[in-house]
C-alpha cells in the first residue's frame, strides 16, 4: 500500500488550461486545492515548447486563445502574472495563380478585396457577416451557462430549465429557424448559397471544419463557424488572439495566479486511479502508490480516460459507460510547426504588412479543394493538398525567435483519423513535405528557410497529450455532442455518477477551444454543492 499524505478539500487531476482556472477559482475561494498534472509541464495542449534548441519557442498545438472571457483574466488576476495577447489580424488567403484574397477589417477596404473576386460576394460578405454577429450575440450566454438536466422532472431541474428558456427570451421566430439550420447544415450550404466565388467559398470554408473530422460538405459544420462569432461581452465577438510567449504563456498565467491564491500544483504526478466507495470519490492514487485524499476530485482528462481508465467501470451506471464508449473523437488533424530565417515572401504580397503576418494566412483555393482533402482521409489517405490555418506569432512576440528570425505555426488537415492508433511517422514527414511544396507555391523560397521542422500528428496529440484520437476538442462537436449532450445523457451540468467526482475538461459544455469556461463553471458547481451539503 502507498503512502497517503495530507487530505485536501479539491483535487484536480490534469494541469491544463481548464483544470488551472478551477484551481485558480477554488483557491481564491479559501480551498485547499491540489492540482495533478501527467507531464512535466502544465498547461495540456496549450502548452508552449523548444523543439528547435533554446533560442526558439513554439507552441506545440493550441496556437490562439479563443473566447476566454475578460471577467476571467480580471477575477484572476491574470496580467499580474504575465498574461498579454495581441489582437490576431485579418484572413490573408494567397493563391497559386499569383492572387490573394484578404478579409481587412476596414469594411471598405475588405469590400474593395472581395471584389476583385466578385462584386455580389463583396455585397453580401456585408450581409454575412452582420448575420453571425447577430447570431453570435444570442448564442454567447448559451457558451457561458451550465446546461441543465433536460427532460428531467427533478424541482431543481425543472427550475434550470426555465432559466435557460428565460435566456432564450431574445430569440425571435427568425433567430430561432436560423439557429436551428445552424446546427444541423453543412458549412457548404451556406456558403455555396451566399458566395459565387471559389475564393471566398474556400476561405469561409476553412471556420466551419477547423480540428473537426467532417468536410466542408458535412451536416452539422454550419455551428463551428458560428463559433467564431460568439459574443460574451456584450457588443462584440470575443477576440481571438496570440498570447506573449506562444499559449504557455497563458497557462503558466493560470499556474501563477493560483498558486498565488495558494492552490498546490504538482507536474510528473501521474493519476493512476480515481478512487471510488459506496459510490463516492475518496481522493486519487498516484502511479507511485501514494494516496491522496479529497471529498471532491475534478478530472479534467478526456472522458474515456477519465471514465474508461481512470475508474472501474463497475462504479457507473451501465448507461453512462455507454455514453462516454460511444462517444466520437475523431480527428485528423496535424500540426506542424517551423523555424524560419527569414519572414515569407507572397508573390502576390512580396511587401511586408504588419496586418498581413500579424494574421492568419490561410491556404485553402476553394471549397472543393478542402472537401477533397477530407475525401481522401476517409478513404484512408492522407490529403495530396492540405489546407492550412498559418500564423507566425514572432512578428509580434520578439521572444519567440532570434532576431531576424521567427517561427511559422501551420494548424492543418487531413490525415485518416485512423493515424491516432500508430505513429505513421513516413507518411507524416510527406504529407508535411506536400505542405511545405504548398506554400512554396505562394512564397517562393520558404523551403530553403526552413531550418527546422515539428510534425505533430494524431497519434503523438493522443499518447503524449492526451487528446484520444487527436481530437483537439475532446470530442467531436457534431449536434449530437453539444450542449446537455456534452458528454453523456444527464451529466452535462459537470457532475457525473460518483458524488464528489466533478468534469471540467474540454469535452464539456463552453470547452472546445481555450476558453476557460469549463474550469469556471465546475467551481460553480463545486461551491453550490458544499453549501448544500453545509460545507461553507
Amino acid at each position: 500500500m502507498g503512502a497517503v499524505s495530507k487530505k485536501y478539500d479539491v483535487i484536480v487531476v490534469g494541469g491544463g488550461h481548464n483544470g488551472l482556472v478551477a484551481a485558480g477559482y477554488l483557491a481564491r475561494a479559501g480551498l485547499q486545492v491540489l492540482v495533478l498534472e501527467r507531464r512535466s509541464v502544465v498547461g495540456g495542449a496549450a502548452v508552449s515548447e523548444q523543439p528547435f534548441g533554446p533560442d526558439f519557442t513554439v507552441t506545440s498545438l493550441s496556437y490562439v486563445v479563443s473566447l476566454l472571457p475578460p471577467q476571467m483574466v480580471r477575477d484572476l488576476r491574470l496580467a499580474e502574472h504575465g498574461y498579454h495577447v495581441y489582437p490576431q489580424g485579418p484572413y490573408f488567403a494567397p493563391r497559386r495563380d499569383g492572387d490573394y484574397l484578404r478579409l481587412p477589417e476596414d469594411p471598405a477596404a475588405r469590400h474593395e478585396a472581395i471584389a476583385k473576386f466578385s462584386k455580389s460576394d463583396a455585397d453580401a460578405y456585408e450581409k454575412w457577416d452582420s448575420w453571425l454577429a447577430g447570431l453570435g450575440k444570442l448564442v454567447g450566454p448559451l457558451l457561458d451557462s451550465v446546461p441543465p438536466k433536460l427532460g428531467s422532472k427533478r424541482a431543481r431541474d425543472l427550475l434550470d430549465q426555465a432559466t435557460l428558456l428565460t435566456s432564450l427570451r431574445k430569440v425571435d421566430v427568425r433567430a430561432a429557424f436560423d439557429l436551428t439550420r445552424l446546427f444541423s447544415a453543412s458549412i457548404a450550404d451556406l456558403v455555396e448559397e451566399r458566395f459565387e466565388s471559389d475564393a471566398m467559398r474556400g476561405v469561409l470554408s476553412v471556420s466551419g471544419v477547423i480540428g473537426t473530422w467532417a468536410g466542408p460538405r458535412s451536416a452539422g459544420t454550419a455551428f463551428v463557424t458560428l463559433h467564431h462569432h460568439v459574443d460574451q461581452t456584450g457588443g462584440q465577438a470575443a477576440a481571438w488572439g496570440f498570447p506573449r510567449g506562444g499559449m504557455g504563456g497563458v497557462t503558466q498565467a493560470m499556474a501563477k495566479a493560483a498558486r498565488a491564491f495558494g492552490a498546490e500544483i504538482r507536474a510528473n504526478a501521474a493519476v493512476a486511479r480515481i478512487d471510488v466507495r459506496g459510490g463516492a470519490t475518496t481522493g486519487v492514487t498516484l502511479d507511485d502508490g501514494t494516496h491522496l485524499s479529497a471529498g471532491t476530485v475534478i478530472t479534467t482528462a478526456h472522458p474515456k480516460i477519465s471514465f474508461l481508465e481512470l475508474i472501474n467501470r463497475t462504479e457507473l451506471p451501465d448507461d453512462f459507460v455507454a455514453d462516454i464508449e460511444g462517444w466520437q473523437t475523431r480527428s485528423g488533424t496535424v500540426k506542424v510547426n517551423f523555424a524560419v530565417d527569414r519572414l515569407p515572401a507572397f508573390a502576390s504580397h512580396p511587401e511586408f504588412d504588419p496586418q498581413i503576418y500579424g494574421g492568419t494566412i490561410v491556404l485553402a483555393e476553394s471549397l472543393d479543394d478542402v472537401e477533397t482533402a477530407y475525401q481522401e482521409a476517409v478513404t484512408g489517405q492522407p490529403a495530396t493538398l492540405p489546407f492550412a490555418d498559418i500564423c507566425i506569432p514572432s512578428v509580434f512576440d520578439p521572444t519567440l525567435a532570434p532576431p531576424g528570425k521567427h517561427v511559422v505555426s501551420m494548424f492543418t488537415q487531413w490525415v485518416p483519423h485512423t493515424f491516432a492508433d500508430a505513429p505513421h511517422e513516413a507518411e507524416l514527414q510527406a504529407y508535411a513535405d506536400r505542405l511545405t511544396a504548398r506554400m512554396e507555391a505562394v512564397a517562393p523560397g520558404f523551403t530553403d528557410s526552413v531550418i527546422g521542422r515539428q510534425v505533430i500528428g494524431p497519434h503523438t496529440m493522443q499518447t503524449e497529450y492526451g487528446l484520444v484520437g487527436g481530437n483537439i476538442f475532446h470530442g467531436e462537436l457534431t449536434p449530437g455532442q453539444m450542449f446537455h449532450c456534452r458528454p453523456a445523457a444527464g451529466y452535462a451540468d459537470l457532475r457525473t455518477p460518483i458524488r464528489g467526482l466533478y468534469q471540467a475538461g474540454s469535452a464539456t459544455h463552453g470547452g472546445g477551444g481555450v476558453t476557460g469556461i469549463p474550469g469556471r463553471n465546475v467551481v460553480r458547481q463545486v461551491l453550490r454543492d458544499r453549501r448544500r451539503l453545509g460545507r461553507g
